[in-house]
């Protein structure tokens, strides 16, 4: 199995296991926003150039979205900022689901969706 095809699967295991006990306000619009930034990333990482296995790669740990993300970036692939800046949207509407501020969390993901189309 090749390693974009592992990072793929392990993005989509990684998108699939959320918590829904501790769901918000807005938690679902926050996983489906998730999972389809970690879809995208496996989908840039099966289309994409490949790149040397790392270190961590070769010491049996598992890629999380962020490290795909990063790899992808140091690619050309995708860029840093909107990776960043997606980020930083779902973190934003996690914590406004978290003190259960709708129009917070709302705005959140729509900033988050905005940088999800930009990739």
């Amino acid at each position: 199995m090749s390693i974009r095809r592992s990072l793929a699967i392990c993005a989509i295991v990684f998108a699939a296991s959320g918590s829904a006990a501790s769901a918000g306000p807005c938690a679902q619009g926050i996983d489906g926003l998730q999972a389809q930034f970690d879809s995208k990333l496996a989908a840039n990482a099966a289309a994409g150039p490949s790149a040397r296995e790392s270190t961590a790669a070769t010491m049996n740990r598992q890629p999380t979205p962020q490290s795909i993300a990063a790899a992808e970036a140091k690619l050309g692939e995708i860029s840093p900022e909107k990776v960043q800046a997606f980020e930083a949207a779902i973190a934003r509407a996690r914590v406004a689901d978290r003190t259960t501020d709708p129009s917070e969390c709302e705005q959140a993901l729509t900033d988050a969706q905005s940088a999800l189309d930009q990739l």
